[in-house]
């Protein structure tokens, strides 16, 4: 077997006397769909921001491909393709605009699968970012990361604002991504859906 992509050893965040993540260790291996189920405010995010390097933690450790997290943030960040909690797009771009951005600026990015995602997920991509609703929104942000072949994909709450049969599509483009070869780690409340992957 060979050695874990992500490991954590201890992983502990607080702010003062608070402690949003107490002592976690896991190790996941390559090829691997990792869920992360628990209610709000059970440290999801928290572990997801520790492992992206945006945050420093307490204590403890994280890893990925034996690179630190925190302290070789940028060599981290070429392995990872990242989809917030709360995804941030170009309110003055339309959907087609939005997704050229995000494959240009990753050398493994690829715009032509944007598209075929976009397509599968019934994406208007002429619309603007700001006439776009909420769950438009997130789609167009789930198909912008899931267009790029990067080793590890992230994925904070994937499935928010999203309808039954959205979330079940987004569910099968993340099964996909692991028969390529990608790790997944992503995050839910919905035990149905950890349980789906």
């Amino acid at each position: 077997m060979s050695a874990p992509h992500i490991t954590t050893d201890k992983l502990t965040k607080r702010y003062g006397s608070f402690t949003a993540l107490d002592g976690c260790s896991l190790a996941i291996g390559r090829g691997e769909v990792f869920g992360l189920l628990g209610p709000n405010g059970a440290g999801k995010t928290t572990l997801l921001r520790l492992l992206m390097g945006f945050l420093k933690q307490t204590s403890g450790s994280a890893k990925m491909d034996g690179l630190d997290c925190y302290r070789q943030t940028r060599r981290v960040h070429a392995l990872v393709t990242y989809l917030p909690g709360d995804a941030r797009l170009f309110r003055g771009m339309n959907g087609y605009e939005v997704l050229k951005f995000f494959q240009t600026v990753r050398p493994d990015g690829s715009l032509p699968r944007a598209l075929e995602l976009a397509e599968r997920l019934e994406l208007d991509l002429t619309r603007s970012v700001t006439r776009c609703s909420t769950g438009m929104r997130q789609k167009l942000a789930v198909v912008a990361v899931l267009a790029v072949k990067a080793p590890l994909v992230i994925l904070d709450e994937p499935t928010s604002n999203l309808d039954p049969t959205t979330r079940a599509e987004v569910l099968h483009l993340v099964k996909e991504a692991q028969t390529a070869g990608q790790n997944v780690v992503f995050s839910s409340h919905v035990i149905s859906e950890v349980e789906a992957v």
